[in-house]
């Protein structure tokens, strides 16, 4: 168990870095009015894996941590810190629990419904932050950062947050059904929660 656990520590810390440099280097800023930005990335693709492997909790650390690090260092990203951090890790616990605590994805045999099941709990996370991440950030602009702007850039930030959504679901779950194979030789497949419980 406890080895489990350092192995879970770990691979937290590999997705953070995955995610920091995904959303980083491999992003296409797109520059909004009054000097904001938002961006096409798949930084949230690497959440989505690392709740799929890791479970939600593990996933979404992974995930929170990395982004937000690579906000504080940018300095048009840096005020929007705390939001994708509680944001991030949302969607890590939430495609954890439909993944692992409803669908039970890692007791399960069958490759087309484990690929269900990774979809559904990559589009309920992905969903949850193509509602909430465009809204908190306009919320975030006007009320504390006091940005007139925070109109202007709500429906470019929609847009930009529901094509992140697609392709991050798409690359998500192919790459966990590609890895699938791989972490079970290597031991590294980890099976999260109980079959059949709703712990």
């Amino acid at each position: 168990m406890k080895k489990e656990s350092f192995q879970k520590l770990v691979l937290t810390g590999v997705f953070a870095a995955l995610s920091y440099v995904v959303f980083t280097f491999l992003q296409i800023k797109i520059p909004l009015p009054g000097g904001d930005a938002t961006s096409i990335h798949l930084g949230n693709a690497v959440c989505v894996l690392g709740a799929l492997i890791l479970g939600g909790l593990w996933g979404g650390i992974g995930g929170s941590i990395g982004m937000t690090i690579g906000d504080l260092f940018d300095p048009v990203y840096v005020v929007y810190a705390p939001k994708t951090f509680i944001l991030k890790l949302c969607i890590g616990l939430i495609t954890g629990l439909i993944a692992h605590h409803f669908g039970h994805i890692t007791y399960q045999t069958d490759k087309k419904k484990i690929a269900r099941i990774a979809a559904l709990a990559a589009l309920g996370g992905l969903i949850f932050n193509t509602i909430f991440d465009p809204l908190v950030g306009y919320f975030y602009k006007l009320l504390i950062l006091g940005k007139p702007a925070a109109e202007l850039t709500l429906a470019w930030n929609i847009t930009a947050t529901a094509i992140n959504t697609v392709i991050s679901t798409i690359v998500s779950v192919l790459v966990y059904m590609a890895l699938l194979p791989a972490l079970k030789k290597s031991g590294l497949f980890f099976q999260v929660g109980k079959e059949g419980s709703s712990k």
